[in-house]
């Protein structure tokens, strides 16, 4: 039998992942996430977003397929979904999935994906009511028709992550997902590699995030730095990261811990702690150990009665008072909170996530300048990529010797193909939509 992989997403762009593997009868997409560089070609939230499904359709957002999606009535086409993270750019999409599709994923995933479900304001782009995950852990395999699947941990910027080695009737595939070496768990990455170069796959299919402006760094340097910021700095530390981001906020509460300060995180970070309190293998913070940043309402939601029932909270008018105590997350939305803060002189704001890279990051980033400049907030930017980097990618594709590559999930197709055109692998330019035999 042939085995064919087709590409709905992810190509030539970073994120948007949407792989279908066809072996006999059996159809797998391997993560299902929102292309946003799509969406901002079309879209600006909140004034102009898309109003159906069809719409979607039309504009690409979603591949134009039937019996997948639960508006289409027709016979269900595909056998099961796998994700690989919670990271909307590889999951967001299911929303949009017939509710017979099972969703299989670590259960980190699912603990993630059910908590922002609950946060977030009900909207048609993310919606996961009726769908049921069907978890697995590193080592399980999961036979679905002809095809059998097993998932290996990988160190990425979210907890839970995974890539995936595929046993297909001409030979093993491997998924890396997205990951790293560099961050707070790299043993488990390795163990990923380990299991990849065992099997010399017929096919890697592989992310390529970083090939241009790389930062070689680590979570230990992270940390170091923000020591040196928050341990010189006279009044209120501000700063910004990814909301699922654990590992970064770890970093951050062990360093405002190690310069007598408390972390102050907001309702829907506290929320995550909680829901992922269960698990002490992600070693997060404990609720009881930060203070949560919540103005006073008439009526609150369900889950933040949740967190306002089991840990401390604080308000705009507390922490004004105790700034030089005090390191705070204030994401990009909230800082109109600065007004009723109004930092001291001495403070300062430290960006713990990626520049911006497309126009319409640009437009906030400078919003935010704006913001700073006039309250006189310098700007460190102190981060980590979540992302492999090229000498390490490098080293696991010479390790695992496929025979076939496909890049994915980054910009930089032609740049891949040269800087590793000497390793024996067929590497091969993906096109988006476009479907290759193996």
């Amino acid at each position: 039998m042939v085995v064919k992989i087709s590409f709905y997403g992810g190509v030539n762009e970073v994120g948007g992942n949407k792989i279908l593997i066809e072996d006999e009868d059996t159809r797998i997409f391997f993560d299902f996430g929102a292309s946003f560089t799509l969406r901002n070609k079309f879209y600006s939230t909140p004034f102009l977003s898309p109003r159906n499904c069809i719409e979607m359709i039309k504009t690409g957002l979603l591949p134009n397929l039937k019996g997948v999606y639960y508006f289409d009535e027709s016979e269900r086409y595909i056998d099961a979904v796998f994700l690989s993270h919670s990271h909307m750019d590889h999951s967001a999409h299911i929303s949009f999935l017939r509710r017979d599709i099972p969703v299989y994923c670590g259960e980190t995933t699912s603990i993630i994906l059910n908590a922002l479900n609950e946060v977030r304001p009900a909207d048609m782009e993310f919606n996961l009511k009726g769908i049921t995950f069907k978890r697995f852990r590193t080592g399980d395999s999961i036979r679905i028709g002809s095809l059998e699947v097993m998932p290996v941990h990988v160190d990425h910027s979210v907890p839970g992550s995974y890539g995936f080695i595929i046993y297909t009737s001409s030979g093993p595939i491997v998924y890396t997902g997205d990951f790293r070496r560099h961050g707070q768990r790299p043993e488990l990455t390795e163990d990923f590699l380990n299991a990849s170069a065992k099997e010399r796959p017929e096919a890697v299919i592989c992310e390529h995030t970083n090939m241009t402006e790389v930062e070689v760094s680590s979570e230990r340097e992270v940390m170091e730095k923000l020591d040196m910021v928050v341990g010189n700095t006279r009044g209120l530390v501000l700063t910004d990261f990814a909301y699922t981001d654990v590992d970064r906020l770890r970093s951050f509460y062990e360093i405002a811990l190690k310069n007598n300060r408390r972390l102050v995180v907001t309702p829907k970070q506290a929320y995550l702690l909680y829901m992922l309190s269960s698990d002490s293998r992600l070693n997060a913070p404990r609720l009881k150990d930060v203070l949560v940043f919540q103005r006073e309402k008439k009526k609150y939601f369900r889950w933040e009665q949740k967190i306002i029932d089991c840990c401390d909270v604080i308000d705009p008018q507390e922490i004004s008072k105790r700034q030089r105590e005090i390191v705070m997350c204030l994401p990009f939305f909230n800082l109109n909170w600065l007004v009723e803060i109004d930092p001291l002189p001495g403070s300062c704001y430290i960006l713990s996530a990626s520049e911006p890279f497309n126009e319409e990051m640009e437009v906030d980033f400078n919003r935010l300048i704006s913001w700073l400049e006039y309250y006189g907030l310098p700007q460190y930017h102190i981060h980590v990529s979540g992302h492999i980097t090229p000498l390490h990618l490098r080293k696991y594709l010479e390790a695992t010797k496929p025979k076939r590559v496909f890049p994915i999930h980054g910009e930089h197709q032609k740049l891949f193909s040269r800087f590793l055109s000497d390793l024996g692998s067929e590497i091969i330019l993906v096109e988006r939509g476009e479907t290759y035999k193996l």
